[in-house]
């Protein structure tokens, strides 16, 4: 599986993310309101997203979101922890700038990834922390369903683990 394919639709094109793209993806990032609810509160700071945005890269599977009708960067999302044993894959990391939120852009972002992940295993899992409670209705949104909960490394909240199967 490519973890890193361009892919698009009519809302939203996804491409791999690159070192030059910090700036861009920054400017949103630096909104302290997308990360309210988040477990890591101050990744809105430039050197708690430089980490964020440094593993990004190191993961080989993040990606910059464009909206196709401006061709701006809107947001990020990434997979990770692709286990071809037992046909799953996980989608976080996922971002959007506030202008976009209560539109198609998130659901339409997350079905793209879905539908291609689906190519390739039975399950997608979302980390989604116990305190996002915007996130967690956009992946229930989807279908998926919380199967159990799971510490956060990077913080002292707990993640909840969702399952979208094919």
């Amino acid at each position: 599986m490519n973890l890193q394919p361009t892919l698009s639709n009519d809302l939203i094109t996804i491409k791999p993310i690159q070192k030059n793209n910090f700036d861009a993806l920054f400017e949103i990032a630096s909104d302290e309101l997308i990360w309210e609810q988040h477990p890591n509160k101050d990744r809105y700071k430039k050197e708690v997203f430089q980490i964020f945005f440094d593993n990004a890269i190191k993961s080989k599977g993040a990606f910059l979101v464009f909206d196709n009708k401006t061709n701006r960067v809107i947001g990020s999302s990434r997979y990770y922890e692709f286990n071809e044993l037992e046909s799953s894959i996980i989608i976080g990391y996922t971002f959007i700038s506030r202008a976009y939120w209560g539109t198609k852009y998130n659901s339409s972002l997350k079905e793209l990834m879905i539908n291609y992940a689906f190519q390739f295993v039975n399950s997608v899992h979302f980390h989604v922390g116990d305190t996002n409670f915007r996130s967690q209705k956009a992946v229930e949104k989807l279908g998926a369903i919380k199967i159990g909960e799971i510490p956060d490394d990077t913080s002292p909240e707990t993640n909840w683990l969702y399952e979208l199967k094919k």
